[in-house]
């Protein structure tokens, strides 16, 4: 079973109380216009709070509730249209009762099409010296000019066209005579008598997806909300990520100064607009493991079933103080069902071992959680299919994903280690060193001792590999085998959606990588996570080394910008086959390396290029670099 990656109304993760919140802050202020934001990250639950909101008020007739998805209507080339039209279309879907509803209706309508013509004529113009609308302005005039496109050469006689001029004349005339303040004014006016009319105390409307649409459409979903429907018992919950808006906004604007006083303007706008923010907070150690029991449950006893029900409550209750310890507890299980299912022990078996890395990994982020669970129920399944799912064990499979989605390098070390007999004794050493600094052993050394082997990030390897089971006596072949796919189950490689064009654009040229650099700036810290992996992908999967693979300047850029990535580009650039490199490899990495630490260990494999045989177009170039840099230092 997959978990629907979707808005649910089923919390799993104790969002009601935001969303109980926010439902009494509307309900408290039903006399005044209201804006409340709901912040996060992508896949953070977002709108699974504004479901709960709109759940929250369907039973109230006081209250109309609306629901409206910006990216739905991304094609439109009128946002505020669109927004102010589907208002619009469910006051009268709800409350068609009333003649007067109807009619007011009309009139607002009235009021959009005017926004319509004006941005058509503002976008199109007219011919000064007749006076004639361009075609492009004929095509919005009315049913004359409607008649006349669609008869073609029949339709176009002279008494029709004549017709149309005069008849678009009078229309844009009648359009001058009211100027846009007094339009918005009269709008604003129609608007509220239109609330009235629907004999409502509060218009709740819920805007979602707002910063998954583009520039453009983001600011005039807002601009409407702030010039046009920011009027008494208007209240407007706004989901969006606040980094993606500010972005909007310095898309829209370009010409506006970086900042004034101590925020950006961009910041300010948002400020201006949203009048009470909240932001849905990352998930800690507690609520991580909380959340993966409460999936992997949900997994194999569904979402009808008494246990999963009876574990959600309890799990709630948890949620409400989660610094008040580690999760859900075996005993609390017991005694609120009467024993531990054995579908529950496994889930909180399971859940112990990884929440200690998937929290720190996927930075909290609800989505990325689920995704990594879904991913690991997929590889089961598949391996079912193929009749070998009873030679795997979750908690194997589990730990090694781990290494696969949060550690590539690692689990490359581990997958080339087992790749003939199915054991790595690199691992095992590894695992070896790690049991003897446990804080139960003796600190002193023996000749026993076993040394970790030098792999790229070492430190995190140490905490993955002190996770239960160890993995040294495992056949790791067929846990290899089904995740052979890791650079498409993440969206790394097959697709990363909108940051397909960014990742060809850093593959190109170096003026293209550069020209991409504010891009890659503004990449949240998931995003550059992914576009990173494709990257490094793409360099380890090229058939020539000796010349430099698309991608690399891109790495370069994405390590500069993003310096958390530093560590895993150097340890990437130590990974590579030194037989097979050219000479490009020892240039051109000082911005991507600016970490002090990280400059001194590519300082180091600088030299360490420079004294191997067995390339010696690389060695050269290595030791080139390095006498260049000593002569820069001694400047």
């Amino acid at each position: 079973m997959i978990v629907a990656d979707n808005e649910t109304s089923i919390d799993l993760l104790y969002y009601e109380a935001i969303a109980r919140t926010v439902v009494r802050l509307v309900t408290e202020n039903s006399d005044e216009p209201l804006s409340v934001g709901v912040h996060g990250d992508w896949g953070a639950g977002k709108s699974s709070v504004l479901m709960m909101v709109e759940e929250a008020f369907d039973k109230d007739e006081r209250v109309l509730c609306v629901r409206f998805n910006g990216w739905l209507f991304q094609g439109f080339e009128d946002a505020k249209a669109v927004l102010i039209e589907s208002i619009v279309d469910e006051l009268l879907r709800k409350r068609s009762a009333s003649d007067n509803i109807v009619e007011q209706a009309r009139k607002v309508l009235r009021r959009v099409d005017w926004m319509k013509v004006t941005r058509k004529a503002g976008t199109h113009g007219l011919s000064l010296a007749t006076g004639i609308p361009l075609p492009e302005t004929v095509k919005d005039l009315g049913a004359v000019a409607r008649a006349i496109m669609t008869k073609g050469g029949e339709g176009a006689t002279a008494e029709n066209l004549a017709t149309l001029v005069d008849g678009s004349s009078d229309f844009l005339r009648e359009i001058e005579a009211d100027s846009a303040p007094e339009q918005m004014h009269a709008f604003r006016e129609e608007f509220e008598e239109l609330l009235k009319c629907a004999d409502v105390d509060r218009l709740v409307v819920l805007v979602d997806d707002l910063d998954r649409c583009l520039p453009r459409i983001a600011i005039e979903t807002l601009e409407a909300i702030r010039l046009f429907l920011f009027v008494p018992r208007a209240a407007f919950v706004i989901a969006a990520d606040e980094g993606m808006i500010e972005y909007a906004v310095r898309q829209h604007f370009p010409d506006l100064p970086v900042a004034t006083g101590p925020a950006t303007y961009a910041r300010n706008y948002l400020e201006k607009l949203i009048q009470v923010p909240f932001r849905l907070p990352s998930l800690g150690y507690a609520e991580t493991r909380i959340y993966l029991t409460l999936l992997l449950v949900l997994n194999d006893c569904g979402e009808e079933s008494d246990t999963f029900t009876k574990v959600v409550e309890l799990a709630r209750e948890l949620l409400q103080r989660p610094w008040k310890g580690p999760g859900l507890e075996r005993k609390a299980i017991g005694e609120a069902l009467g024993s531990v299912p054995e579908a529950v022990e496994r889930a909180l078996e399971l859940s112990g071992r990884i929440a200690p890395i998937l929290a720190d990994g996927a930075r909290g982020n609800p989505r990325q959680i689920k995704r990594f669970i879904n991913t690991m129920m997929l590889r089961l399944a598949i391996a079912e299919e193929r009749g070998f799912g009873d030679e795997l064990n979750i908690s194997v499979l589990a730990k090694i994903m781990l290494a696969e989605r949060f550690a590539p390098e690692l689990y490359d070390a581990v997958a080339r280690g087992s790749a003939n007999t199915g054991v790595s004794e690199e691992l095992g050493s590894l695992e070896s060193a790690v049991l003897q600094e446990a804080p139960t052993k003796s600190k002193t050394k023996s000749a026993d001792d076993v040394s970790p082997p030098d792999w790229p990030n070492l430190e995190w390897a140490k905490q993955w590999a002190a996770i239960e089971p160890p993995l040294a006596e495992h056949d790791l072949r067929p846990y290899v085998f089904v995740t052979r796919d890791r650079r498409s189950v993440f969206g790394a490689v097959t697709s990363l959606g909108e940051l397909d064009e960014l990742v060809v654009k850093l593959q190109g040229s170096p003026l293209q990588v550069k020209q991409a650099s504010s891009e890659v700036a503004r990449l949240q810290t998931l995003e550059a996570e992914q576009v990173f992996d494709v990257l490094r992908a793409k360099v380890r999967d090229a058939e020539d080394l000796a010349e430099e693979p698309g991608g690399a300047r891109g790495l370069a850029e994405i390590s500069r910008q993003h310096p958390f990535l530093q560590h895993s580009l150097l340890a990437f650039l130590k990974d590579l086959p030194v037989s097979k490199l050219g000479p490009w490899v020892v240039i051109g990495w000082a911005g991507a390396f600016a970490e002090p630490d990280v400059k001194v260990e590519f300082d180091s494999l600088l030299r360490e290029w420079g004294q191997q045989d067995e390339n010696k177009p690389l060695r050269a170039a290595a030791m080139g670099a390095t006498k260049l840099a000593k002569s820069r230092n001694r400047r």
